[in-house]
């Protein structure tokens, strides 16, 4: 019987560490990503209308479908990180939002050698938690993490898909800062400009990719 490593993958499938050409350990520079974002923005899809009339929808699911373009964005998200955060100022937990947070947070993570924890919906997560309300177009929402996912003094970084408002992001830093871990920033696919939500968030912003103007959305 034999078996497959990261280093030794069977013959009939390619290694998926190494589909956009780098290695898995060693990003090269930052300046791979314009041409990075820019096989990222020619994959996306809009659709007009959804989820209700004047909205255009942003669908990030054509990034995971394709194992290279996947792989593009944790590589293009962990270049980011590791050219402006220096050895020792890394982050040592990756908070992904729910939900699609959790589509390239915990890949992230691992990518750079940190913990990912969930940011769930009220009443989804077991034992001890803290919640956080943020503001919603028809009423408020709440987040809630485990009291004991980050330890006091852990730096950590939020990612989510999409910045719109920024009132679910403003939440989930709240409560980290609450169980005592230092927030390095946010780090989002896209981010809807017109809409002004970072400027809700105390602390660093970096979106990927930029998206829209309001010369179509209404809401």
């Amino acid at each position: 019987m034999s078996y497959s490593t990261s280093s030794h993958p069977p013959q009939n499938r390619p290694d998926a560490t190494e589909t956009s050409g780098q290695s898995a350990n060693q990003p090269t520079s930052s300046s791979e990503l314009p041409s990075l974002k820019i096989r990222l923005h020619q994959s996306l899809r809009q659709f007009p209308d959804f989820p209700s009339p004047g909205v255009l929808f942003e669908d990030i699911l054509p990034l995971f479908s394709d194992p290279i373009l996947h792989q593009d964005l944790i590589h293009a998200l962990e270049l980011h990180i590791k050219t402006n955060y220096p050895s020792g100022q890394r982050p040592d937990i990756i908070v992904g939002l729910e939900a699609r947070g959790w589509l390239f947070g915990p890949s992230l993570a691992l990518r750079l050698g940190a913990g990912f924890v969930p940011v769930r919906k009220q009443g989804k997560l077991p034992g001890p938690t803290e919640t956080a309300s943020y503001e919603k177009e028809y009423g408020k929402d709440f987040f809630q993490i485990q009291t004991d996912a980050i330890k006091e003094g852990q730096l950590v970084l939020i990612v989510d898909d999409i910045i719109a408002t920024g009132g679910s992001a403003a939440a989930a830093g709240s409560l980290v800062k609450r169980l005592g871990g230092t927030l390095l920033g946010y780090v989002f696919v896209l981010e809807l400009d017109f809409l002004k939500g970072r400027e809700k968030l105390n602390a660093p912003v970096y979106t990927l990719l930029s998206s829209q103007d309001d010369s179509f959305a209404k809401t």
